[in-house]
């Protein structure tokens, strides 16, 4: 099997670095983008296995990349897991009606537990027969 790849659309610099380091020990090809626009553009090129991307950043919230990744036909089946602060069940409605596959409040889960939640993610999305994403 191939190695999988990841683009983390994050604005915190200190998360990212963490988020990348246990993402790539734990065997995960790593892109990084740091504001909205630059997430779309890396995101466009790379044709990632899986989007964690945050909601609040600078130049293009997350919402409105989410928005853009669901109406491209290049970008649509890409699965996407937001990763931000909003905890609210608005915000989480709206992702998840968005297109995104999963959310989850960075507050509410370690680092661990989130790395443990995308290998998860790619155990389910090699064996389809198992959950489905919440919608």
């Amino acid at each position: 099997m191939s190695v999988q790849k990841i683009v983390l659309v994050e604005d915190d610099e200190v998360l990212s670095k963490v988020m990348y380091t246990e993402l790539t020990d734990a065997g995960f090809e790593v892109s990084q983008a740091f504001d909205g626009e630059a997430g779309l553009e890396l995101i466009r090129s790379k044709r990632p296995d899986l989007v964690l991307l945050d909601l609040i950043m600078p130049k293009k919230g997350g919402f409105e990349v989410l928005g853009e990744l669901k109406k491209d036909p290049s970008t649509k089946d890409i699965p996407v897991i937001l990763l931000t602060l909003l905890g609210e069940d608005e915000d989480i409605k709206k992702g998840l009606r968005l297109g995104a596959n999963d959310y989850l409040v960075k507050s509410s889960h370690a680092v661990a537990e989130i790395i443990e939640k995308i290998k998860t993610f790619f155990s389910k999305e090699s064996h389809p027969e198992g959950d489905q994403p919440k919608i």
